[in-house]
């Protein structure tokens, strides 16, 4: 667990995070629908290091600011203001979550070989768990890739697709189904398996609305690849209790980046309706108008609640943080959605247009929906929750 910062030092985070954002990313931003190149991504965090902004959640001993989760909000908040904001912070999907899970139950040598030069921005890396149908998506029991157990270690057989961060990832952490064995239970493990692996392919591209997260959505294929028995992260067997670990918190850094972007959406729409006139009054003066905008600022702030509370609770309680974090990602996702859609409304052609980058932000926060579990299977997982919780109270 991190330790609590200072409220003064985190605002001057929260400070300093916002003008490096404003003043020196936003204006390094593909053109919509491109992605960050690699020289601009390196680029971006060498001055990200020199602004004193750099992982900001990564540990202290590898550069990073080490924030508790109840912080993280404000300030990937404020990364998230630029679509390739976090990617500059070195805090953006996969490797934030990444990082975040092999901070937790990474033995030292891993932690080395691993953790360090992911949180200096020296390596990225991917998590490889969704696979083709009809294995693991928003089920991961259905998890089909395998690993055995052999000698000296073990072998992955499998295939894996979306996987987000995959080309170009300096290792992944792959999710595989496991049999009893020797001290071992029927479960699931997670192995680290280096890219250079001659057991790991990583395959074509899945073309994706987004653009956002470097290294796109491929395929990953695993053919008799071994790794020995210093590959298994945490302990063996226990691959989808690890899971959670990584899932909830992760869900939520997604909310908080993507509001953000939400917010720079309403800026430039209020920018807009300030300043044109139709109908002989600037649009921001129109009931109509005014209607859609406060209906935008409901949503960024009790998406703001909610990732708040959410954030406290897996600080202090995981389990129910967790639960909440379900309520939180369907709630966010939605909501940041409408914010950019109404957005898109209220400036009219120049909102479907390149003229803004509005068009081009709707296409990152469509798959959120879809992301880390579909919302509908969230709902299901929300009302299961509460049906069975009310059968208790009144038991």
């Amino acid at each position: 667990m991190s330790e609590p910062i200072d409220a003064t030092e985190l605002e001057s985070l929260r400070l300093r995070t916002r003008a490096f954002i404003r003043d020196v990313v936003v204006a390094q931003e593909p053109a919509p629908g491109e992605r960050l190149t690699e020289d601009a991504r390196l680029s971006l965090q060498a001055a990200a290091r020199a602004a004193g902004v750099f992982a900001p959640l990564a540990p202290k001993e590898f550069g990073g600011h080490a924030l508790p989760i109840e912080s993280w909000s404000p300030i990937l908040q404020e990364a998230g203001y630029s679509p390739i904001g976090p990617t500059a912070l070195n805090c953006m999907a996969p490797d934030e979550g990444n990082m975040h899970m092999l901070n937790l139950i990474a033995t030292p040598a891993q932690r080395e070989k691993y953790l360090a030069p992911v949180a200096r921005g020296d390596m990225r890396s991917c998590f490889a768990m969704t696979e083709p149908h009809p294995g693991a998506g928003s089920d991961p029991a259905a998890l089909l890739t395998e690993a055995r157990r052999v000698e000296g270690g073990w072998l992955i057989t499998g295939e894996k697709r979306f996987i987000s961060g995959a080309d170009g990832a300096g290792f992944a952490i792959v999710m595989a189904r496991n049999d009893e064995s020797a001290g071992v239970p029927e479960g699931a493990t997670m192995l680290l398996v280096d890219s250079d692996n001659p057991g790991m392919t990583v395959g074509a591209h899945i073309h994706t609305i987004d653009r956002a997260i470097g290294g796109g959505h491929p395929y990953v294929s695993f053919t008799d690849c071994f790794v020995d028995d210093d590959a298994v992260l945490g302990e063996a067997g226990k691959g989808f209790v690890y899971a959670q670990v990584r899932l909830a918190p992760a869900r939520l850094t997604h909310c908080m980046r993507w509001l953000g972007l939400a917010r720079r959406s309403l800026d430039i729409a209020l920018d807009r309706v300030n300043e044109r006139v139709i109908f002989g009054a600037p649009i921001a003066d129109l009931g109509i108008a005014q209607d859609l905008i406060a209906r935008a600022v409901i949503d960024i702030e009790t998406s703001d609640a909610i990732i708040t509370k959410t954030a406290a609770l897996l600080e202090t309680d995981p389990r129910a943080g967790a639960a909440l974090s379900s309520v939180a990602k369907v709630h966010c996702s939605d909501a940041i959605y409408r914010v950019i859609d109404t957005c898109i409304q209220l400036c009219g052609g120049d909102g479907v247009s390149d003229e803004l980058p509005l068009a081009s932000y709707l296409n990152e926060v469509r798959p959120f929906r879809i992301y880390d579990g579909s919302n509908e299977t969230h709902k299901w997982a929300i009302a299961r929750r509460a049906a069975k919780a009310r059968k208790r109270a009144v038991a």
